[in-house]
């Protein structure tokens, strides 16, 4: 019997799965966060191995592990990765891919496709029926990157404050920030987030009420809205021509927070524009959990029918 190993790690949580050839979850390990740009590579991986251990045994070894990571970025950070996750002994064979990976096989319904992940940042990736790859470096604002609740709501507090002092034009998103936070002005938020009172990470808790200002026709709040659907639709654009892709009929699988939020401005408005710029496209929302993904990879690998495939997906 074939042994599988499927990884999922994330800023959030690490996930790890065992599986057979059948497609039947055989146990599962869940964990802390996978952080190897903060952490290190190395501590990285300490968090994956005990997650594998935990579902495979201690002394257990798969035959193959697919792991898709957040922080593997670019090519070589994935060969890093992997060589690391190699050298623990947990699998025979080890493949690793960027995160957003998980998200394509997760929601498509076969192993090529395009992905755009919209949740804390923004990213999107795709395959080729071939196996051709188009990708990002996603390294944020100096690699070209917005959007995402980062930018989202960073945006929203630049245009409050400048609201509030009278550089920028008026706004509700100012009354939005000084309500959510429980102050008596925007600016007390930004001299808070300053001295350390305040995360930047608690900006994030902006984003659902940036779209709530937009739906009622705020025209700062609406273009940060409009701006998103764009580069949304931009980055699936790209990766649709750079494999020659884009008058094939092709599933776009949105993921991420802010995607899977529905919200009826931004869905509106990104169907309007798919339509005029990729109309062979399908969109999905992909409903399966990343780990679901990496469990299918690991299941491609091995040339498993639809049947199996199938069987996997219902055990999510």
């Amino acid at each position: 019997m074939v042994s599988l190993l499927a990884v999922d790690g994330g800023n959030s949580k690490t996930e790890a799965v065992l599986l057979n050839e059948a497609g039947e979850i055989l146990a599962r390990g869940r964990g802390g966060p996978f952080l190897p740009q903060s952490e290190g590579v190395a501590p990285a991986v300490d968090v994956i191995e005990r997650e594998v251990r935990q579902a495979l045994g201690i002394a257990g070894q798969a035959d193959h592990l697919v792991a898709f990571l957040a922080g593997a970025d670019l090519p070589e950070e994935e060969e890093e990765l992997r060589a690391e996750i190699s050298g623990r002994g947990l699998a025979r064979a080890v493949t690793v891919r960027n995160d957003t990976f998980a998200l394509l096989r997760s929601g498509a319904s076969g192993p090529w496709g395009i992905a755009v992940v919209c949740g804390a940042g923004i990213n999107a990736v795709g395959v080729s029926p071939t196996g051709a790859i188009a990708r990002f470096p996603s390294l944020g604002a100096i690699s070209g990157d917005w959007g995402g609740g980062g930018g989202l709501s960073a945006e929203t507090l630049w245009h409050a404050v400048r609201a509030e002092d009278g550089r920028g034009a008026p706004t509700a998103l100012a009354e939005l920030v000084k309500t959510h936070f429980g102050v008596g002005t925007v600016e007390q938020v930004a001299l808070d987030l300053h001295v350390g009172r305040r995360s930047r990470h608690q900006l994030l808790e902006l984003t659902p009420g940036l779209f709530k200002v937009a739906a009622t026709g705020d025209e700062i709040a609406l273009s940060l809205v409009t701006r998103l659907a764009d580069e949304v639709v931009a980055m699936a654009v790209v990766c649709l021509n750079r494999l020659d892709l884009l008058g094939t009929p092709t599933e776009i699988v949105l993921g991420g927070g802010v995607l899977r939020a529905r919200d009826p401005l931004l869905s509106a408005l990104l169907d309007e524009r798919f339509a005029k710029r990729a109309p062979s496209a399908t969109q999905v929302i992909a409903d399966l959990p990343p780990i679901a993904g990496a469990a299918l990879s690991a299941l491609d690998r091995l040339g498993a029918g639809e049947e199996v495939k199938q069987r996997l997906r219902e055990q999510f």
